[in-house]
């Protein structure tokens, strides 16, 4: 079985079989890592690669740099993602820079996260938490990591 994945770096869309996705696959296109263990940065210009085309969870953390308890979740967010790819796909949405977005999710408190399935969201959740209640927030809502 294969799925979807779009590349953090060119977001060309890569069809990758399930079981490889552990083998550090590289993009068919610009031939980078697809998985960096890293957040993306969510701007306007990639939104509809990484979100709605991404058949992998997407956990999006709703930021800003003035927040403090944002600051503080940032390495915790890292973390995350160098803990949980390539099962879910992390990105992170400055609410400053694309209001755009934050709008369209109606984005009232910082940080956010919020997980889709499918461009869908699925769950929502504000404020900070270690990266075990986290692990278990994403378990809640059908997420293998």
């Amino acid at each position: 079985m294969s799925i979807n994945v779009s590349c953090p770096h060119c977001n060309v869309t890569n069809r990758l079989p399930e079981s490889r996705l552990t083998d550090n696959p590289s993009c068919g296109k610009c031939k980078l890592a697809i998985f960096n263990g890293k957040p993306i940065a969510l701007t306007s210009a990639n939104f509809a690669k990484q979100v709605t085309s991404n058949e992998l969870p997407v956990l999006v953390d709703c930021w800003a740099s003035w927040c403090g308890p944002c600051v503080q979740f940032a390495p915790i967010f890292d973390a995350a993602a160098a803990q949980f790819e390539p099962n879910i796909r992390l990105l992170k949405l400055d609410t400053e820079a694309e209001q755009s977005i934050a709008a369209k999710w109606s984005i009232r408190s910082i940080p956010t996260l919020i997980l889709l399935k499918a461009g869908k969201e699925v769950a929502r959740t504000s404020g900070v938490m270690p990266i075990g209640q986290l692990k278990l927030w994403l378990q809640q809502h059908k997420v293998e990591l």
